[in-house]
């Protein structure tokens, strides 16, 4: 994505960007039955973004323009065709709720993360471990997991995993190059798989006589509907590496065929509703038209900044994503770190070290908190609708930031050696 430079807009352009980023952050909490009207939703995201459209038009800077919405069609409709095909599959069973019934779950929604996005995978497996475990008693620590390793870190080895890698991709960060990134997605999907165990294995012993035998008595295979809906979603992979132009009428192609042939049963059961991504992409319309001047500042005033090292990028990226969303993050510390990479080994203009990095910090951080990753807080809706018990938000960041603790200190402990 090309940039204006310092020189070419007012300061002010400085401004819309962040202060659009803690709306999203904050609204929802502050007002949050005025934030769930979309007429509010337009007209927040609109304050920020129509100054910067009239400025872009009345400055000349129409490439700019023409950039941020190409990046952001290549942006959205990948995510348009990945949640339309995984809302047309719908798995449906009722296993008997041991810890390694739980664990193999959870790691199969984090693997499938990857290929369908962390939220296609959140939405498709959410309700067989809901539904696994609604006999047992203490079951609150399965949904802070659920949302660890599925939502989160499973999201780290493809572009379609999590929107912050997507942005990357197109951003021109090469589509496989997040394929090196599995010894940190090993790492962590591992480490929760363990701990779960761990703590399941307890809580299960305590579980009543009479909740494991209504449990055992009442399994039901799983069954999956909507299979064809699997090879659409297989498609998006090779469609997301075509040339731009062609890679968005593709994936708008993919998906109208997945809506077109997914009964509407099965839609209704499934919970498929379009509002997601029309929020979504409404908010990230205006996101990246505010991205340009920050970016470019970002970039001009890195050496000036206090995190020229990979793990401090790692720690400081990662904080922010727990709090704000984490593609925007992803965005604004890339664009930091391409002032301060310099040299041999650059992805996209960022060295290799401070790039994964930040990846893996803003991916994996963002299961820090329910607002830290789009999917935490679905989950967290689907799990309280079915009377699933679940933390509350303070007592869930805790948890979570504790689980992840010993993963944060190895990454930062290797990032610290490649600094090196």
């Amino acid at each position: 994505m090309s940039a204006v430079s310092p020189e070419e807009l007012p300061r002010w352009t400085l401004v819309p960007f962040p202060a659009l980023v803690l709306a999203i952050a904050l609204l929802p909490i502050v007002v949050p039955r005025a934030w769930e009207r979309r007429r509010f939703q337009i007209l927040v995201l609109a304050a920020f973004a129509v100054p910067m459209l009239v400025q872009f038009v009345a400055s000349g800077q129409l490439h700019e323009l023409a950039d941020a919405a190409t990046s952001y069609a290549s942006f959205v409709t990948t995510l348009v065709a990945l949640f339309v095909t995984s809302g047309g599959v719908l798995i449906s069973g009722d296993l008997e709720a041991k810890p390694s019934t739980n664990v193999a779950l959870i790691v199969l929604a984090a693997t499938l993360a990857s290929l369908i996005g962390t939220t296609g995978a959140s939405m498709l497996m959410i309700r067989p471990l809901l539904k696994t475990n609604r006999q047992r008693e203490h079951r609150a620590h399965l949904v802070p997991f659920f949302i660890i390793a599925a939502a989160n870190a499973g999201g780290l080895l493809t572009p379609l995993g999590d929107p912050p890698l997507l942005v990357g991709y197109i951003g021109g960060v090469p589509f496989f190059w997040t394929l090196r990134l599995l010894p940190a997605w090993l790492l962590y999907v591992g480490w929760s798989a363990l701990v779960l165990y761990w703590i399941d294995c307890r809580a299960y012993a305590r579980e009543p006589a009479a909740a494991i035998t209504r449990d055992r008595a009442e399994v039901v295979p799983l069954t999956v509907r909507g299979k064809r809906n699997v090879a659409l979603i297989l498609a998006v992979v090779p469609a997301a590496m075509l040339p731009m132009g062609i890679r968005e009428v593709v994936m708008l192609s993919i998906a109208a065929t997945s809506f077109a042939i997914t009964p509407r049963a099965l839609h209704r059961d499934n919970g498929f509703s379009f509002a997601p991504i029309i929020d979504v992409a409404l908010v990230f319309a205006a996101l990246f038209a505010c991205l340009g001047p920050i970016r470019t500042a970002l970039a001009a005033s890195a050496p000036w900044f206090p995190f020229a090292r990979g793990w401090q990028l790692f720690w400081a990226a990662g904080l922010l994503s727990s709090v704000l969303d984490n593609a925007p993050t992803y965005t604004v510390f890339t664009a930091l770190a391409r002032g301060l990479s310099r040299g041999e080994g650059l992805v996209a203009g960022v060295a290799i070290h401070k790039l994964a990095a930040i990846s893996i910090g803003t991916v994996v951080m963002g299961a820090t908190t329910y607002i830290g990753n789009g999917p935490n807080l679905m989950i967290k809706a689907i799990a309280d609708r079915e009377r699933f018990p679940v933390p509350s938000f303070f007592r869930y960041a805790l948890f979570a930031f504790a689980v992840m603790l010993p993963a944060h200190v190895v990454t930062t402990l290797a990032l610290a050696y490649l600094d090196h």
